[in-house]
């Protein structure tokens, strides 16, 4: 009998646990808990911080023993409820062409709260994340760009890979597994609408919700609770509903090829990871040629289109837009030389030579880049300066992409840009942690994620 792709994949996460772990996914896991870590410490001050701390415990109260980034431990649902929002709210946390969601959120923010409340070797840890990511980029690729263009697949795909991780990280036999996924695809849910109706601070809400209801769905699945079988590829399954029109082959192909982890994205840019080649291109200009700021004349941005339909804010009005406008990243960087993260939670929007300069960018589609997306995401920008000169670069992949990693020193850099707060300390001892995924020596000791990598 012909077994359903979704079956596959669970005896898949279960294979996965029984085999040795490659160096190179060893030390891509240690690279992702860096970026999880960086992504939440540099939103522990955020007003959105407080206020998803605030919402966790009102909403799943009781006291915990699980961290949570900025904040008093909590019981761990609402400690992975509450670090998945907060790791989202920067937009730096890592992202994946192909599958278009964000994994890191919603497969390492429930284990490490599980983790600090039972007892778990480094190597069950291991094991939970790399599930999350597997599944979460499996199912996010198949449901595809069609799906991507109206629903947030952080919060669908998402929450399928948070089952997945959180069951992992329990334990939970094949069976049980795969319930736990079924489980989760009935609670996936994450409108773009958002977006249209500018409540872009809600988007933090929608990892925050998948990690929710896959913990849930994992435990429910513990208790004896069937999950739907085909959740994805039945005829009322997320790809019949949800808009897909990815390969479903990315369910269950491959599976002897390296782990779905290796093949994210680490994000240089403190934005939508939409606009990232954009930024590249421009950067790239600036490198070979310095343009001053006055004396440009105008910049053309071509870009794919879909890129605009998340990241299409023409100018922001707030600072929870300032990573979805192409124009002011694009000025921004141009005008400052840099665009970090005090440009994102505390921009001047009204400064008369930024507002210049942005009228001056000129933003534009081309359908042939769309063809290319999402394995690649073409943008040329062109500037012309005001003397004559032209200047143009063109990017099609991104920096942090798998072909142009990343290493661990530059990671530790970037941690400290993202996260000045840190002390030199805190720095270190959280880079050691991290570092301590890729030593195949370890995987027997204790995980005990504390308070203080979490900055209490």
């Amino acid at each position: 009998m012909t077994r359903d792709p979704e079956s596959v994949l669970a005896a898949h996460l279960v294979a996965m646990q029984d085999r040795p772990l490659a160096q190179a996914t060893r030390d891509r896991l240690a690279q992702a808990m860096l970026d999880w870590f960086t992504a939440g410490w540099s939103a522990i001050g955020m007003a959105g911080a407080t206020a998803l701390r605030q919402l966790a415990a009102a909403s799943m109260p009781g006291q915990g023993t699980a961290p949570v980034f900025g904040g008093a431990s909590m019981q761990p649902l609402a400690a992975g409820f509450a670090n998945a929002g907060i790791a989202h709210l920067r937009e730096i946390d890592d992202a994946h062409r192909a599958a278009m969601l964000h994994p890191g959120v919603v497969a390492i923010s429930p284990v490490m709260a599980l983790a600090a409340v039972q007892a778990m070797p480094m190597r069950r840890v291991a094991d939970a994340i790399i599930a999350g990511y597997e599944v979460a980029l499996r199912v996010g690729e198949a449901l595809g760009t069609r799906h991507a263009a109206g629903f947030h697949a952080t919060a669908t795909a998402g929450c399928v890979g948070a089952a997945a991780a959180s069951a992992v990280a329990l334990g939970l036999p094949q069976a049980q597994l795969h319930h736990a996924m079924g489980i989760a695809a009935t609670q996936s849910a994450g409108l773009w609408q958002l977006v249209d109706d500018e409540a872009h601070e809600s988007k933090s809400l929608h990892p925050a919700f998948a990690v929710r209801n896959g913990m849930t769905a994992a435990w429910a699945a513990q208790a004896g609770f069937p999950g739907a079988r085909a959740f994805v590829t039945g005829r009322r399954g997320l790809y019949a509903l949800l808009a897909g029109d990815g390969p479903l082959a990315a369910l269950d192909g491959e599976l002897d090829a390296p782990e779905r982890l290796n093949s994210a994205t680490i994000k240089a840019w403190p934005c939508c990871a939409q606009l990232f080649t954009p930024l590249d291109a421009t950067r790239e200009i600036m490198d070979r040629h310095r343009p001053a700021p006055q004396e440009i004349e105008s910049v053309d941005v071509v870009i794919f289109p879909h890129a605009l339909k998340i990241a299409g804010v023409h100018w922001p009005s707030k600072a929870a837009e300032t990573p979805f406008s192409l124009r002011y990243v694009v000025a921004t960087l141009l005008s400052k030389g840099r665009l970090g993260i005090e440009d994102m939670e505390a921009p001047d929007l009204h400064s008369p030579a930024l507002l210049a300069l942005a009228e001056r960018v000129r933003v534009s589609t081309h359908d042939g880049f769309q063809q290319a997306f999402p394995q690649k995401r073409p943008a040329r920008v062109t500037i012309m300066m005001k003397d004559g000169r032209s200047f143009e670069a063109l990017r099609e992949l991104r920096r942090g992409d798998p072909e142009d990693p990343f290493d661990w020193p530059q990671l530790q850099a970037r941690m400290r840009a993202f996260a000045p707060a840190m002390t030199d300390a805190q720095a270190d001892s959280l880079s050691r942690w991290c570092a301590a995924f890729a030593d195949a020596t370890r995987d027997d000791d204790p995980c005990l994620p504390s308070p203080e990598l979490f900055g209490r």
